[in-house]
């Protein structure tokens, strides 16, 4: 990271609140700050302010910067993920917020849409309600480059999302009018017949539903995209009872219970509480290893469909990354890879975690736009409709 000018505001006025604030950060972006390194950088940049020379008064950036990093991280592995941090504490109003407040979601009924007058009732109107030709528009639109207004209508638009589940076929059977001929039933209903049987019942096999597992990266590289995901994986929890959502960032957090309740903006706050890491580095291999040891292997990713989404930026170890994406497609019926990035002209994946992971996907699709969000829930259904067979593994 390059430092700005020494003459960059220092920290605002209650020092301790700031650099509280600050530690807090780190804390949920996964610094591991030891017992009293907060106390101990209010106490350097103290000491700074007081001693004769540049340091001198007002703080500068440079010295808050220094003393901060020197009392707040204690591993190398933390450096890169203070330096982001500190950055957006300090500099980036628009993204500072997020670090600063943690998720927030914007609610499904902020803005009227053309179809929901029976919702009418329940929403103050403040503004027209949108055209048809306008939400279309907003479909196909980048959700990182929306404003407050169109955030709330893809918001909305998100909680309309159907969500259908890929399907397997069952042993079990059911009574139907194909398959094998239900004999039990044929000679129950043929004594009452005095032994002749007037028609041939059968049974035939019926598809189950697949489960459907979302690993989604909250790293400060996907921030912009990570609100709308969660506001997918949301409505894909509340209509596939057994989907499942962890989060990817410097650890693994599993999700699924927080995206139980009906209201987004209770989910959202129950999500800020569990992701330390929101905003932090990405280490995709370690994350999918614990995934696999503590879930994947004991039946969460058996015979699942997996997403992945992610725009691959691998900070920890490529080839730990591509040995786990192997290992998770044995596991998995399909694995699809999501990348906002994808859709950008002239993108290639060339980034060291893109390239060891995608021999291992078996679809790789776009994921920045409501349009594209809509595709994967295509991509999660598969071919394989109810009362049909296929897949590619059992």
């Amino acid at each position: 990271m390059s430092l700005a000018p020494t003459t960059a505001p220092a920290p605002g006025p209650d020092l301790t609140a700031e650099l509280t604030g600050l530690a807090d950060a780190l804390r949920r972006a996964g610094v591991d700050i030891p017992a009293g390194a907060a106390r101990a950088a209010v106490v350097a940049l103290a000491a700074l302010a007081q001693t004769p020379g540049p340091a001198a008064g007002e703080p500068s950036r440079a010295a808050t910067y220094w003393a901060t990093r020197l009392t707040l991280c204690s591993r190398p592995d933390d450096l890169a993920v203070f330096d982001e941090v500190f950055a957006l504490w300090f500099d980036r109003a628009e993204w500072a917020g997020d670090v600063r407040r943690g998720v927030t979601l914007p609610t499904y009924r902020d803005v009227p849409v053309p179809g929901d007058q029976a919702d009418a009732g329940d929403v103050e109107v403040a503004s027209a309600p949108p055209t048809a030709s306008r939400l279309e528009v907003l479909r196909h639109r980048d959700v990182a480059a929306l404003d407050a207004e169109d955030r709330a209508l893809v918001a909305h638009l998100l909680g309309r999302m159907a969500h259908r589940p890929a399907h397997r076929r069952s042993r079990r059977t059911r009574p139907g009018h194909h398959g094998r001929v239900d004999l039990r039933r044929v000679v129950r209903e043929a004594v009452r017949t005095g032994g002749d049987p007037v028609h041939w019942p059968r049974r035939q096999r019926w598809p189950r539903p697949r489960r459907t597992v979302v690993l989604l990266d909250v790293s400060g590289s996907m921030r912009r995209y990570a609100e709308t995901y969660l506001l997918f994986a949301h409505a894909l929890v509340r209509s596939q009872p057994n989907a499942e959502v962890f989060s990817l960032g410097t650890r693994l957090t599993c999700l699924t219970r927080a995206f139980r309740s009906t209201d987004p903006q209770r989910s959202a706050d129950e999500v800020a509480r569990r992701v330390v890491d929101w905003s932090g580095g990405t280490r995709l291999g370690e994350g999918l290893a614990v995934f696999l040891d503590r879930w994947g292997r004991r039946g969460t990713a058996r015979g699942a469909v997996v997403v992945v989404v992610s725009d691959g930026w691998e900070r920890g170890d490529a080839t730990l990354l591509g040995e786990q994406m192997e290992q998770l497609h044995r596991l998995a019926h399909r694995v699809v890879w999501a990348n906002p990035n994808r859709a950008r002209p002239g993108f290639a994946p060339r980034t060291a975690g893109l390239v060891a992971a995608l021999p291992h996907v078996d679809a790789f699709v776009d994921g920045h736009s409501v349009a594209a969000l809509e595709a994967l829930t295509d991509e999660i259904a598969g071919s394989t409709r109810p009362g049909t067979a296929g897949g590619r593994r059992a």
